[in-house]
């Protein structure tokens, strides 16, 4: 079984096999939907039959052709959110409808009918801003907001819901020696995949027919979509021509190709539409195979003749066409109307959940190999960071720190003494990250896998048994995480005196929980597997991994009896996924296009909930030169999750390994890091808290600037840090946008600052990074960086202070202790505030309900764009003490920096500059 397994890892620099994976042309259900679609079927609301309580308004939608009625349900969310559900009237038996997913039950505001007749219905929302027109035949949605359609929904005719149905009864021919029936009928002919789906060797049967469904948005006015990752592609979504559609189904594409729309590890149904004046949301709720399509047709211009007046002359608004299709389920749609982007991403989190409060450790530096072979390996590569004084917080031990790939075990000839070696890394203040994956080794002898059997926790075939499939450990089974007893005995795996060798410094990876089945269909489960609740994993594919983080971060909640914060790192995701943890972007490639592509992904699941994400960084396959090294560093020192990770076969890539210059830029590109520690924990507490993505596109903070609705090659941190990483080769050149007519903007390097609105042309050496700070903001960092975040929780802090066009600066600290949930359970934190205004800088406090002792202070303030030489600079605490204060003032950059300060960060005071 070993040699079976090493044949599945044997093509580290081939390119994805496309034969191993559908696309659109082989996916049945698409098919069907397109060909009907051709034929023009139209639906009509019956609203005569319309219902309501204080939850939801109902009505019937009959299909003209086949006289089947849908059951249509209306909801008003609170924060101006519209849900339609369209379901069979009369379903054969249930049809599935996602759980889990949603944060709680959506508060629901009562809608108000306000007009309507036989052949309208408009349900108004609130102070009726926002309203709901359904239109009877042919069925369609507009929703208005001040009197203006922004989406209509089924305008372009293609509702599409197949029935589920009795089997026929069939005439089956014996046509080859595994004895699979084969169907003879037109409709086979056809290979529509009705009853059964051929996709190479394999064959999915599906007992109660076809049970697609799918639903066109027409979206007014807009040319900009983004969203519904993963994929390796732009960030601004695409046309997509015939036969072409963005793909979500979770796989494992080892070595994907960029600029592709094929689904790989995760996905969120999710996109954002965003134009001038609007940004718009659309949430399918779907955990089956889905396909995306979108057609934009620009804004045109007519252009009168002589005959026409100037009055007649029109514009012809652009337009998107966005259409879904899902495999199975049911139309479980929500409408975010907005109307600005942090609206929409708010409202989006009251459904899903917000961004998991990390713990500070985890936005260090994270090192990672497949794999660390002992404990030898993992102490000279610790000892390596400390010789070469470079911080790092985290290391990673991958699939060979087990017993023969057994999870919640160790291989006791490479890791005689886990708890020793954990030990070691506490005294340094480090940490621990093992892997875990979903597939369990078929060993009667092996406890885990014996009590999972006897339970009856397994994913079954559709035979009955235990479905099993080759992973890493040979032949294995896979848990099944949609059970909430499976999740409940999984996260009890997690406890101390259950796993042996564990301590509180341990935390989760869950790999290959796409899940990833060697030989399976597209490398994944067979869909007609079933699941508990006897659902078939046709249902609930894109989910599973999701399940499988939120039992692991509750295995590590539950462990430390509910006082300290999960680190669950998952390769595949799905909407809410960001309660639970980190995502990263998979098995990339050790080449300058992958570098670039990251940023375009990052950002596509930033805007879509998921904050805290990463790419490995060097790329996973391969052996990056030191050049590409040393600038993917640079890159992901400046995104969400930062880990070097590298494959089996790659040459040993540990930062001191490619001589003393580069380790040299690799150490500054990893202290910088660590010195922005606090803006960064600051940041994801926005995150926690308001919805507001870490690492954001430039059309997120200027959303009324047209020029940044197609920028990809650079991005926000937060409010204040723009960063436009270096993603070409042997570059001197870099044209950075920088944004806003009325902003300024300082390199933070030089001091040389810029007004926005124009693209300069930045020098760049192998040592530089471009990255400007916005005028107008305050950045607390850290002024001396330790071996780990662990050792400078009381080290002092800095300000960086860049003034706006009007001389004015704000900014934010938030400080806890950095693991625990007591800044939740007892409001033990710092919110502190910092403005600066008319020459004085005050700190004050944000959060008069929060309190935490800190010892630190802040000695430095670095004060960019102030334009001339101070005559005296005093401070003035909250006891009354003043003190006089020594500065140094460069006229040459209207820098202005305070030294050998000792001012509370906790505490309030005020700097005068006169």
């Amino acid at each position: 079984m070993e040699a079976a397994v090493k044949e599945e890892i044997s093509i580290e620099d081939e390119a994805v096999d496309k034969k191993n994976f559908k696309d659109c042309s082989k996916i049945a259900f698409y098919r069907r939907q397109k060909q009907q679609l051709s034929k023009k079927s139209t639906y009509q609301a019956l609203l005569d039959s319309v219902t309501a309580d204080k939850d939801s308004t109902r009505f019937q939608i009959i299909n003209e052709a086949t006289k089947i009625p849908l059951s249509a349900e209306v909801y008003g969310i609170e924060g101006d959110i519209f849900r339609l559900k369209i379901n069979e009237e009369a379903p054969l038996k249930p049809r599935y409808e996602v759980p889990d997913v949603l944060t709680s039950k959506p508060s629901t505001v009562r809608l108000i009918s306000c007009s309507g007749d036989a052949d309208s219905l408009v349900l108004a929302y609130g102070k009726g801003d926002l309203k709901f027109h359904v239109t009877a035949n042919p069925f369609k949605i507009d929703l208005v907001s001040a009197e203006e359609v922004v989406m209509s929904i089924n305008s372009l005719g293609q509702l599409y819901f197949e029935h589920l149905q009795i089997p026929p009864k069939q005439s089956y021919q014996r046509k080859n020696e595994n004895d699979v029936p084969v169907d003879t009928s037109q409709e086979y002919q056809q290979d529509l995949g009705l009853w059964e789906e051929k996709f190479r060797k394999f064959v999915d049967i599906k007992p109660n027919g076809p049970a697609s469904i799918g639903l066109d948005f027409s979206l007014h006015g807009f040319e900009h979509l983004y969203g519904i990752p993963q994929h390796a592609e732009s960030h601004k979504l695409k046309n997509t021509g015939d036969g072409d559609a963005y793909r979500l189904y979770n796989l494992d594409v080892y070595g994907y190709k960029i600029h592709d729309k094929m689904g790989v590890y995760g996905s969120v149904p999710y996109l954002i539409a965003h134009k001038l004046g609007r940004t718009v949301g659309i949430f399918w709720l779907n955990a089956s195979e889905t396909l995306v399509e979108i057609n934009t047709e620009p804004a045109v211009e007519s252009t009168p003749t002589q005959m026409d007046s100037v009055v007649n002359k029109q514009d012809v608004k652009s337009q998107t066409d966005v259409r879904w299709m899902s495999e199975s389920g049911i139309i479980d749609v929500f409408l975010l109307t907005g109307p600005t982007p942090s609206d929409v991403f708010r409202q989006y989190s009251h459904l899903t959940g917000t961004q998991a409060m990390p713990p500070l450790f985890s936005l260090g530096y994270h090192q990672c190999r497949w794999n660390y072979e002992d404990e030898q390996d993992v102490k000279a590569v610790d000892a390596g960071f400390d010789e070469y004084d470079i911080p790092y917080d985290v290391m990673w031990l991958d699939i060979e720190h087990t017993n023969g790939k057994r999870y919640f075990t160790w291989d006791k000839k490479r890791f005689p003494n886990p708890k020793r070696l954990q030990e070691l890394l506490r005294s340094k203040k480090r940490k621990l990250v093992v892997i875990s994956d979903p597939h369990i080794k078929i060993d009667p002898n092996y406890a885990l896998y014996a009590k999972a059997k006897e339970q009856g926790f397994f994913v079954r075939n559709h035979e009955g048994g235990d479905f099993e499939g080759i992973c890493w450990p040979g032949l294995s089974s896979y848990l099944d995480f949609t059970n909430p007893k499976v999740r409940e005995w999984y996260s009890g795996l997690f406890a101390f005196p259950v796993y042996q060798g564990s301590t509180d410094i341990l935390f989760i990876w869950n790999d290959m929980n796409e899940p990833s089945v060697f030989r399976g269909p597209e490398q994944t489960m067979q869909k007609n597997a079933i699941h508990h609740g006897n659902w078939e994993h046709r249902e609930l594919h894109n989910i599973y991994g999701f399940y499988q983080q939120m039992a692991t971060a509750e295995g590590l909640i539950q462990r430390s009896k509910g006082k300290e914060r999960p680190f669950v790192l998952t390769r595949s995701f799905f909407a809410g996924s960001q309660k639970y943890g980190a995502v990263w972007t998979g098995d990339n490639r050790s080449k300058w296009s992958y570098l670039k592509i990251s940023i375009p992904m990052l950002l596509t699941l930033s805007i879509t909930g998921i904050s805290f994400c990463g790419a490995d960084v060097g790329g996973f396959i391969g052996n990056p030169e030191a050049e590409l090294l040393v600038r993917w560093y640079q890159a992901g020192a400046y995104q969400p999750f930062f880990r070097g990770h590298a494959t089996k076969n790659t040459k040993r890539r540990e930062p001191w390994l490619f001589g003393e210059e580069y380790t040299r830029l690799i150490r500054e590109a990893i202290r910088a890091r660590y010195t922005l520690l606090p803006y960064w924990y600051s940041l994801f507490y926005h995150a926690h808290v308001a919805s507001e993505p870490v690492m954001r596109p430039l059309w997120v903070e200027f959303p009324d600037d047209l020029e940044t609705f197609d920028v990809e090659d650079e991005y926000m941190l937060g409010s204040a840090l723009l960063v436009h990483p270096v993603t070409q080769p042997k570059a001197t050149i870099v044209d950075v946008f920088l944004p806003g007519s009325n902003e300024i903007w300082y390199d933070s390097k030089t001091f040389s600052h810029w007004e926005g609105a124009c693209t300069v042309m930045i020098p760049v050496t192998l040592d530089t990074i471009p990255v400007f700070q916005r005028g107008g903001s305050v950045i607390p960092v850290k002024t001396t960086v330790g071996k780990a975040a662990g050792w400078m929780t009381d080290s002092p802090y800095g300000l960086w202070v860049a003034l706006s066009t009007k001389g004015s600066a704000e900014g934010e600290l938030y400080l806890d202790d950095g693991h625990s949930f007591q800044y939740l359970h007892k409001k033990q934190f710092l919110h502190r505030k910092f403005s600066f205004c008319s020459g004085v800088l005050i700190n004050s406090c944000a959060n008069e309900s929060a309190h935490y002792p800190s010892k630190c202070v802040v000695e430095q303030i670095l004060v960019l764009g102030f334009r001339k030489q101070p005559s005296s600079i005093t401070t003035y605490s909250s006891d009354g003490k003043e003190q006089t204060v020594a500065f140094t003032y460069c006229a040459k950059t209207s820098s202005l920096s305070l030294e050998k300060l000792s001012l509370n960060i906790g505490t309030d005071w005020e700097v005068h500059i006169k």
